[in-house]
C-alpha cells in the first residue's frame, strides 16, 4: 500500500468552492493536485495552481495514473451533480485516500457521502448562513461553531467586566464559557490567564457549549 504524504492535498471540482479551497491550501504551503473535467475550468486555474490537470474523477485508472492514491488526503467541491460527486466520493475510497471532504447541497446528500467514504460533510451554503446570521445581530464580531455543539467567538467586553480579572468576573462559573483571549485594537492577542485584567475597549474571544456563548455575547 503507498504511503500517503498528508501535506499533499487532492482538489477535485474546481468550481467556486474548490477552487478557493485549492487556492487557499497552496497559500498555505500545501502541495495541491487540482482536478476538474472541464477543460475551460482547468485553463483557468493553470496560471493559479502548480499541478491542475483535466480528467474524470469517477475513473478508478484515471485517478491512479494521477497518482491520487499516494495523497492523505482529498477535497470533492462537486455539489451540482449528486451522482458525479457520490461517485467521486466512493472512486477516492476505492483508491485508498483516507481522509475525504466532500461538499453537500443538502442533509441527504450529506448521508449518502457519509456512506459511502466521506470521512468530513461540509455544508457551505448552511454553514455560511448561519454564521452570516449570528454576525448581523450584532452580538458577535466573529462566530465558528463545531459539528459537537462547541462555538468559539470573538465579543466585545461586557461593561461589567472592564478593569477587572477574569479570575474575579468568573466567566466560566457564572456563564459557562472560557475566555481563551483578549485583544486590544491595533495591538497582539493575549492568551487569557486568571489574573489577566479586561481593558477598556477590548475583544474577547470566548469558548463554550454553542447556547452559553450565545447567550454571553447577547450581554457584551
Amino acid at each position: 500500500m503507498a504511503e500517503h504524504d498528508d501535506d499533499n492535498v487532492v482538489v477535485i471540482g474546481l468550481g467556486r468552492f474548490g477552487g478557493q479551497v485549492a487556492q487557499s491550501l497552496q497559500n498555505l504551503g500545501h502541495e495541491v493536485l487540482g482536478i476538474d473535467s472541464d477543460p475551460r475550468i482547468v485553463q483557468d486555474w493553470s496560471d493559479r495552481l502548480t499541478h491542475v490537470v483535466e480528467g474524470d474523477a469517477t475513473d478508478t485508472d484515471a485517478l491512479r495514473q494521477l497518482g491520487v492514491a499516494e495523497f492523505g488526503r482529498a477535497v470533492v467541491g462537486i455539489g451540482t451533480n449528486l451522482e458525479t460527486s457520490v461517485l467521486t466520493v466512493l472512486t477516492l475510497a476505492e483508491v485508498g485516500v483516507d481522509e475525504i471532504w466532500a461538499k453537500a447541497t443538502s442533509v441527504k446528500h450529506g448521508k449518502i457521502l457519509s456512506r459511502v467514504g466521506a470521512r468530513h460533510v461540509i455544508y457551505p451554503e448552511a454553514e455560511m448562513g448561519e454564521r452570516v446570521a449570528h454576525l448581523i445581530t450584532g452580538r458577535m464580531l466573529d462566530y465558528i461553531e463545531f459539528d459537537d455543539g462547541f462555538a468559539i467567538a470573538k465579543v466585545r467586553a461586557p461593561a461589567e467586566a472592564v478593569g477587572r480579572s477574569l479570575a474575579d468576573i468568573g466567566l466560566r462559573s457564572r456563564w459557562g464559557v472560557t475566555v481563551v483571549g483578549v485583544k486590544l485594537p491595533g495591538e497582539d492577542f493575549t492568551y487569557a490567564r486568571p489574573e489577566t485584567v479586561v481593558p477598556k475597549g477590548c475583544l474577547l474571544i470566548v469558548a463554550g457549549h454553542t447556547k452559553k456563548v450565545e447567550t454571553f455575547a447577547a450581554r457584551s
